[in-house]
Parts: C-alpha cells; sequence; structure tokens
C-alpha cells in the first residue's frame, strides 16, 4: 500500500508527496493518501486505484473532503519574526542502537517551522557510540546528546527532562518522521481555551509496505481524528471508562506537557516504559496523572507525527505483547500512584474487561484480519501486566528523578 499526502488548496494546484515531503507520483493499486486543505488535516482516503495518476485520488478527495475555503485575504510578504513571547520548546527523543532511524528522525526535526526549539537526543544505555556519532556528526552544534546508562524509556525521558530548558516539553520517537509544522501545530494546541497542561497529535503510519505493516494499521492504528478535542476532568466525555481508558488520549510518540506540571508530578515513572518489565505504559500513566490532577489534555491533528510500523510479523508479535503488558502495568500503576482513584478503578472494572475484551477480539477490516494468535497474545500479556509492573517497581526502588537527585545534592 502506498501511503501519500495530497494538500489542496484554491489558490495553488494540488500537490502530492510522500510523508517525509518528497514530491511524488500517484501509482496504480493502494493507497493511503491524507488530504490536508491549505494545510490542515481533514482525513484519510484508503482506495484501490486502477490506473496511474491523480485525477482519481482528487475527484475522491473533493467528493468527501469537499474543496478548500478561499483565503480570506490576498498573500503578503512573510511575516515578522515570532515575539520574543513565544514559548521555547524542548523536544525530547530518547534512543537505542538504531542510529539509521535516528538520522532520519532528525532531519525532520531539524526543519520545524517554529522558531524556537531545543532538540536533545538521550542515547539510553548504549552499547556502542553509533547513536553519538550521528548526533555529533551531521548535527553537531543542533542537536544536545545526552546519556542516560540504565535502561528503561521513562528513565531517558526524565533524564531529557533533567537537562531541557523549554517552557513545553515535546516527546517523540526515533522511528517517526515530524511534518514541518509539527511544533507549531502543538503550540498552538496549548494556546487553545482551557489552557491544557498536555497536548498530543495525529500520528499515521510512514510506511505500508508489508502485510504486517497493513495489518497493524487496520487494526491498532494510533490516529485519533481530525478534529481537535479537549478532555477536561471538570466535563468529562460519556465514555463510563474515563479517564481511564488514557490511550484515547494519544500516545508516546506525540505528546508534549507543560514542564512545570511534568516535573511536579515527577515526570515518568521508571517502573514503567520499554526497556523495563512492564514493557509500556509510561506515556499512559503520564496522561492519567494529568487528567486525575486536575489538569486538562488536548488533541491537536494538525501536530502530525509519520510512524513506522513494525514491519514483520514477529516484530508486531512482540509489540502487541508490550502494548497488553504496558496496559495492565499503567492500570496498577494508576491506583498506586494516585490511590484516591482506586473506588473508581473498582466500579469500572466490569465495564474494563469487556472493552479490553472487546479490543482484543477486533477484526479490523474483513479482507486484513486480526490474527486470533494475536488477540490471544494480548489478552495473556494484559494478564501479565500488573505483576510485571510490581516487579518493575521493586527494581527501581530508591531511584529519583534526576532533578530530585540535584535539588537534593545542594
Amino acid at each position: 500500500m502506498h501511503v501519500r499526502v495530497l494538500d489542496l488548496a484554491a489558490d495553488a494546484e494540488p500537490r502530492l508527496s510522500t510523508p517525509d515531503g518528497t514530491p511524488a507520483d500517484c501509482p496504480a493499486g493502494a493507497v493511503l493518501a491524507l488530504v490536508r486543505h491549505a494545510g490542515t488535516p481533514v482525513g484519510l482516503l484508503d482506495l484501490e486505484l486502477p490506473t496511474p495518476g491523480p485525477e482519481r485520488l482528487i475527484a475522491c478527495a473533493t467528493a468527501r473532503f469537499g474543496t478548500p475555503a478561499a483565503p480570506d485575504h490576498a498573500p503578503g510578504p512573510p511575516g515578522p519574526p515570532a515575539p520574543r513571547g513565544t514559548p521555547r520548546v524542548s523536544v525530547i527523543v530518547a534512543t537505542r542502537e538504531r542510529p539509521e532511524l535516528l538520522a532520519a528522525c532528525l532531519r525532520t526535526l531539524l526543519w520545524q517551522t517554529y522558531p524556537d526549539i531545543e532538540l536533545i537526543v538521550v542515547d539510553n544505555a548504549p552499547t556502542t557510540d553509533r547513536t553519538a556519532s550521528v548526533v555529533r556528526g551531521g548535527c553537531a552544534g543542533l542537536v544536545r546528546y545526552v546519556r542516560e546508562p540504565r535502561p528503561g524509556l521513562a528513565l531517558a525521558h526524565n533524564r531529557g527532562i533533567a537537562v531541557a530548558t523549554g517552557e513545553l516539553l515535546a516527546f517523540t520517537d526515533d522511528d517517526v518522521l515530524a511534518d514541518p509544522g509539527w511544533i507549531a501545530a502543538l503550540v498552538a494546541g496549548f494556546a487553545r481555551a482551557g489552557r491544557p497542561a498536555c497536548v498530543t497529535g495525529l500520528i499515521l503510519p510512514a510506511e505500508l509496505r508489508t502485510p504486517a505493516q497493513v495489518m497493524l494499521h487496520h487494526h491498532g492504528g494510533f490516529a485519533k481524528g481530525f478534529e481537535p478535542i479537549l478532555y477536561d476532568p471538570q466535563a468529562p466525555p460519556a465514555d463510563p471508562l474515563f479517564p481511564f481508558t488514557a490511550g484515547r488520549f494519544g500516545s508516546g510518540a506525540n505528546m508534549a506537557f507543560r514542564a512545570d506540571v511534568l516535573r511536579a508530578m515527577g515526570g515518568f515513572d521508571p517502573a514503567t516504559g520499554v526497556g523495563t518489565p512492564a514493557r509500556g505504559g509510561d506515556d499512559l500513566l503520564a496522561f492519567f496523572r494529568t487528567i486525575v490532577r486536575g489538569h486538562r489534555i488536548g488533541y491537536e491533528p494538525g501536530a502530525l507525527i509519520w510512524h513506522r510500523h513494525r514491519a514483520d510479523r514477529a516484530a508486531v508479535a512482540a509489540q502487541v505483547r508490550g502494548y497488553g503488558t504496558g496496559l495492565g502495568a499503567y492500570l496498577t500503576a494508576a491506583v498506586l500512584r494516585e490511590p484516591r482513584t482506586l473506588g473508581a478503578l473498582a466500579r469500572r472494572t466490569p465495564d474494563g474487561i469487556r472493552y479490553a475484551l472487546a479490543r482484543t477480539r477486533a477484526p479490523g477490516r474483513p479482507d486484513i484480519p486480526w490474527p486470533a494468535r494475536l488477540a490471544a497474545l494480548e489478552r495473556r500479556a494484559l494478564a501479565a501486566g500488573p505483576l510485571a509492573y510490581l516487579r518493575s517497581r521493586v527494581r527501581m526502588h530508591g531511584v529519583r528523578t534526576p532533578w530530585e537527585q540535584a535539588e537534593s545534592g545542594r
């Protein structure tokens, strides 16, 4: 399946490109296309094109999403530089021994349109100097390199938080490509009414080269829709599991927090995340704790990240195991870190079990079924999550955040 971006504007010719921004043609065959009106994502097209060429794709996009509105003013000269009050954004990328993916990710982060960005790479438990070579090579002077010797995604993120100087902290992974306007859209999300403490964004597949990638996209895609959303603990949505279904808020590959809020709640729980027995759940727990502490979370579809899905079935199985274990670990951590929510979780447990079973049984598209063995694997992993978190918590006993260590050493 070919992945394309179709940009439509009332005052310009349609533009077709790949997720990394390279101009591209429209091939025959299966195509997944993100349609944007004047740079704003409006929806996805998933269709089969019998012949090459963009005509049918453009016609389908117009029929489904309409035509872009004409600009309400004539284009003028470039605007003035961003005002001094523009918040600085620290972008933190945790990585471990994936230099080729990291290099591609950093190229897109260096192309961001936002004017005040600090890029930080946290090398997590490195066994070689390959990551350092990427940062100190083509990115010398542009990206800050930090080491976290202990394995664990949450530990790596906390190391990045400790050295970051931005008012806003954005997080993404090394296996993504960032849209040039990603950071600008996240900042716009923080400026929306309600003053959210956390903003997440849209995640789409950067490639769908293999059956495993296509299957994962149709069963467990990251996309959360194309309309801005504000999650408010004082005005909860019509979701009986709110706020425990934290995966609906977003994903760790595309999230940002106000630095003061994230530091105040201790950053990320070091007993969660990839690289620990818990295998995941660090992002879900951070979203959950943000909400239960009375803050709002915004979802901003214009903040776009392209994610490289796992390419083979063995890797998908490992990812499914991680998701299931991480979900169970997150729910355990939620009540241990925020014990006042235990009663609410107990009341929601029957609905939660039904939701989890329905999620793992979801068939996806009829022509792209979700294998029963993966559904069973996810359920077993979910059941193993609580014990995995407790083992991880014992392992991390006494671990403090880097900023707490710095304060105690003064």
